[in-house]
């Protein structure tokens, strides 16, 4: 779907609540029932109905509640995966980056990386590899490597130490705003037929004999229940796809075994005069082999990420002390000013769907491969775990391939999503940088709109209007304080006390627009827990 340089910007799809459960109710057959309102389920469901199947998602907390929410913000091939030698794996996402650089470039964007080299070896080693990811990227790169001497290292990364520097490598990827990005696509979905209902769990599968034929979800602020029938159910739920697996195999009396092994990054966000730069520091090998990241983002610096191995999925998991000392230890080695805890504004953990390996037996889930898997099994149950954002678009098309593999949907033309403009998407230039403070501008085209209701001029604090908390409301299928604060907004991810003093402001004007309490005590309690560092 291609829009015409003239084609003005559509007004937004209301999403009142009573408006999406009255079509919940409605007795139809769907085409395709997915159940999880990440990264991975809200592509399917775009990617579904933008070839015609009638579409509905089911999510039971917030979209990108999870993990979806929690990335490093970065749209991005894998430099180490390069250096695993998963090529492969590299090559598509490379490309997939440009694509959802192109579909969504006032919410996805360019950024300049700089590995600093404080070894003779370092750079032309690094170096080396950089240069195959730019090969690798074709016509779809970003911007060529570069080798820095000493005083063009320090210039990119004001803020870095300069003992013993001797240079560094920049070279290009991508930054994105993760859960807004969720949003998009899930109101793009919307505006193509898709139904989708965040707050509404599923508690059941119905099964005609041995075969999956739809599903009983909950509306979790009534408590009604709703039958849906299907063709194809999807499984995206992240690292809880063993959840909705038990109980597919519970209906049919089989056994299964686990898919996913979760795994925990955490990042700490600090103000920017710790690396007050557009560009972002990369840390290839830290001391205990991980990646470490330093990244300008809406206005702070976002210092991740760790890769600890969880023995269970949590709805907010929490950082581990030794996670928070490895992240500041390794900063410290890098930044001119170590952050110490009482820098951190906010600190926050998530975790990644990696599938389980064969033979898995409590391996460093940092070697474990960010590949993606899709399952069919016998019921007709299609469960796709692993991957990452950058490649949520071609995840889905596979899932959709399966689908039509198995005679579960009709095959259909592929490819339909890769010059797909997401709701927002500006037909022009974007002037904006990501690494800036957030404001109306991450609303794209859509900013005309935001500008026009209630309070637009009335700002709670920097980065945040009575304006957009309506729009939320009324747009975005906002229905908590938190829903706003973590990722209509993200201060919850970038300023947790500022978060907390917002609660109150920020569910009044939700209570007017909702009719019902916005749980401003919960979003002041997550907000607490975000501002304490563990130690």
């Amino acid at each position: 779907m291609k829009t015409t340089p003239d084609a003005p910007s559509p007004e937004p799809l209301p999403t009142e609540r009573e408006r999406l459960l009255a079509r919940l109710d409605e007795p139809q057959a769907y085409d395709l029932a997915v159940i999880g309102g990440g990264a991975t389920g809200l592509g399917v469901a775009l990617d579904a109905a933008a070839r015609g199947f009638r579409v509905v998602l089911l999510e039971a907390h917030d979209f990108a509640k999870g993990t979806s929410s929690r990335a490093t913000k970065l749209v991005h091939g894998g430099v180490r995966y390069l250096a695993q030698g998963n090529v492969s794996l590299v090559y598509e996402a490379l490309h997939e980056r440009a694509t959802l650089l192109r579909n969504a470039p006032h919410l996805a964007q360019p950024l300049a990386f700089v590995m600093p080299s404080y070894h003779l070896w370092e750079a032309p080693f690094y170096g080396a590899g950089l240069k195959m990811y730019d090969a690798l990227a074709g016509k779809a790169g970003l911007g060529p490597t570069e080798f820095l001497g000493r005083m063009g290292a320090l210039q990119c990364l004001p803020g870095i130490r300069a003992q013993g520097l001797r240079g560094g490598v920049k070279y290009w990827d991508g930054q994105f705003d993760d859960a807004r990005l969720a949003l998009a696509l899930a109101r793009t979905a919307a505006r193509l037929g898709a139904l989708l209902v965040n707050y509404c769990p599923v508690r059941a599968l119905v099964h005609d004999g041995a075969r999956l034929g739809g599903l009983v979800c909950e509306d979790a602020e009534s408590g009604r229940r709703y039958t849906l029938r299907a063709r194809a159910v999807v499984n995206a739920t992240g690292v809880w796809v063993d959840g909705v697996r038990a109980m597919d195999a519970a209906a049919t009396g089989r056994a299964h075994a686990p898919l996913v092994v979760p795994s925990q990054g955490v990042h700490l966000v600090v103000d920017r005069d710790f690396l007050p730069t557009d560009h972002a520091l990369l840390v290839p090998r830290t001391a205990d082999g991980r990646v470490l990241f330093a990244v300008p983002w809406l206005g702070k610096v976002l210092i991740g990420t760790t890769d600890t191995e969880r023995p269970q999925a949590e709805d907010e998991p929490g950082a581990l002390p030794g996670e928070v000392a490895f992240l500041l230890r390794e900063a410290a080695k890098y930044l001119r000013r170590a952050p110490q805890a009482a820098d951190v504004r906010s600190c926050w953990a998530g975790l990644r769907p990696l599938a389980r390996p064969q033979h898995f037996a409590g391996a460093a889930t940092r070697a474990v491969s960010r590949e993606h898997t899709v399952l069919v099994e016998p019921s007709g149950l299609v469960t796709v775990t692993g991957g990452k954002w950058t490649t949520y678009r071609a995840m889905a098309e596979d899932v959709l391939q399966k689908c039509a593999e198995a005679g579960l949907l009709q095959a259909r033309r592929s490819g339909v999503t890769r010059e797909f403009p997401l709701v927002g998407a500006p037909q022009g230039p974007v002037a904006h940088r990501l690494c800036d403070a957030p404001g109306p501008h991450l609303y794209g085209s859509e900013a005309a709109w935001l500008q026009a209701l209630p309070g637009a001029g009335n700002w709670l604090a920097p980065g945040l209007s009575e304006a957009m908390v309506r729009f939320a409301a009324r747009f975005e299928y906002a229905r908590s304080a938190e829903d706003v604060l973590a990722r209509r907004s993200r201060l919850l991810f970038l300023d947790a006390r500022l978060a907390r003093r917002l609660a109150a402001p920020v569910a009044a004007i939700l209570g007017e627009e909702l009719g019902r309490d916005p749980r401003r005590e919960a979003c002041e309690a997550l907000a607490e827990r975000y501002a304490q560092v563990p130690a």
